[in-house]
């Protein structure tokens, strides 16, 4: 079996919750910002947006600590030096994070693929857009302060459809034609798979990691939020068997708010691509903006 490492990157602030922080740097500049930081590297910096998805992606490692399946990697825009508050707050949580890049406020990005992370996860759009250029599924971590939604230690991701697990092939005839022309193309391509979109390959490994486990006892569970409704859920389905990925829950909306589904399916964090699903999100849970394909593409150009 193949027992490849999935490999996380994450940057500082979507880690830990640094807005107190970066107000300083914001407003007092780079010195009062370093001052601040070395004057209270030993209080430990609360949860940021992502912890709880890293959590419990690292006790999936807990079984088998001699064979990790999970690894994190810290990239941060802080320097070595201001960076110890955060290595110091790792160690606070008891994350086993043990590599980690500085690179003194230049972009991290860069690092993503030497580590052959299969996910890069930041605060700053500019560097998740690079990184879904450069082929890597990426998102920006929003600002939230809704907690953790499910106290089970099962981790629960839920996933937007097109332009995140499946490439905007559909979604850009639903916005360039509109509803009916979408539904049309759908029916007559419900037997021919979507190609992937940039988080196929993750939730893949998600996938190998969850077939280890008897289907009752997985410690991850996924779901698929889409705005989809039938007639255009068929080939969502047939595209997911096609690829040989099991999907926990499949929740077809038709359009209506994701907020509330997300907060029952007691998602730790929620994948989209477009603003609008985001907002309604992270109202409930974690949310991750997927800035990839043509609804993005309209934005730039307004």
């Amino acid at each position: 079996m193949d027992t490849k490492r999935l490999v996380v990157a994450i940057s500082s602030r979507a880690l830990f919750d640094l807005d107190e922080s970066h107000k300083i740097y914001e407003e007092q500049g780079t010195e009062a910002y370093c001052k601040y930081q070395i004057d209270n590297e030993d209080v430990p910096l609360a949860p940021g947006g992502a912890f709880n998805l890293v959590r419990k992606l690292l006790a999936l490692n807990d079984n088998n600590p001699n064979t990790p399946r999970v690894e994190i990697i810290l990239l941060s825009r802080n320097s070595a030096d201001t960076g110890l508050r955060v290595f110091n707050s790792i160690q606070h949580h008891k994350l086993t994070i043990t590599r980690a890049v500085f690179t003194s406020g230049s972009s991290p990005y860069r690092y993503v693929a030497p580590f052959s992370a299969s996910l890069f996860l930041s605060t700053s759009p500019e560097d998740v857009g690079m990184a879904l250029d450069a082929g890597i599924a990426a998102a920006t971590i929003l600002p939230s302060h809704v907690g953790n939604n499910n106290h089970s230690e099962e981790l629960r991701i839920a996933f937007d459809g097109d332009a995140v697990l499946f490439s905007d092939e559909s979604e850009r005839i639903f916005k360039e034609q509109g509803l009916e022309a979408f539904t049309e193309n759908e029916q007559q391509t419900a037997k021919n798979p979507l190609p992937g979109g940039p988080f196929k390959d993750f939730l893949l490994a998600l996938n190998q990691i969850q077939t280890e486990y008897d289907e009752d006892e997985s410690p991850i569970r996924t779901a698929l939020v889409t705005a989809r409704s039938a007639p255009a859920h068929e080939r969502v389905i047939r595209t997911l068997r096609a690829w040989g990925i099991r999907i926990d829950e499949a929740i077809f909306l038709g359009g209506m708010e994701k907020g509330p589904f997300l907060k029952s399916f007691g998602a730790d964090i929620f994948f989209d691509d477009q603003e609008q699903h985001c907002m309604s999100a992270m109202a409930h849970v974690a949310t991750g903006h997927v800035p990839h394909g043509i609804a993005n593409e309209m934005k730039k150009k307004d």
